[in-house]
Order: C-alpha cells, then structure tokens, then sequence
C-alpha cells in the first residue's frame, strides 16, 4: 500500500475509473451479442433498432476514451460485416430453396 495520501487517493480514483470503464465496456459487449442474436432471428425491425443500439454503445466507449477510436470503428467493421454475411447466406437459402 502507498504511504503518501495523494498516492492512496489515486489508488481509489483508478479503482473507480476502472470499474467504471469495466462496466462500459461490459455493456457494449452485450449490446454487440444482442445484435448478432437477433440478426440469427431475422427479425429486420428489431436488427435495426439493436445495430443502432450497438453503434451507439461502441461509438460512447470510444468517445469516453475507454477504448480506442480505431478499435471502435473494428468492431463496428466486424459487426457489420458478420450481419451483412448472416443476411447473405439467408438470401442463397432463401433463393436456393424456393
């Protein structure tokens, strides 16, 4: 443990950015597994609201600098590009057996 107050005193503030930023970037997680489970659905409505939802949680974690922006702008990259295939292949699907 630190002896000099101003040493404690930043141990507790990086202790609260830390989980502040754990829980951000928990949530962004999430919202990301939410569209790629509706999208698994088909649901178009719901995947839009969700992939908004998503962009919007990945764009504010990279804004508060709890990621960085080029991470931010992959994962949206890769969610998209995950959505646009699920799409795809259900379209051949569709096609294929019709």
């Amino acid at each position: 443990m630190a002896n000099l107050k101003s040493s404690i005193k930043d141990i507790k503030r990086n202790q609260k950015r830390r989980l502040r930023n754990k829980s951000a970037k928990s949530a962004m997680k999430t919202f990301i597994k939410k569209a790629k489970a509706i999208a698994a659905t088909g649901d178009m409505e719901a995947l839009q609201k969700a992939l908004a939802q998503a962009c919007s949680a990945i764009d504010k974690t990279a804004e508060r600098g709890i990621i960085h922006k080029n991470q931010a702008a992959r994962r949206k990259s890769r969610l998209m590009r995950y959505i646009n295939q699920l799409l795809a292949q259900r379209q051949q699907a569709a096609a294929s057996g019709a």
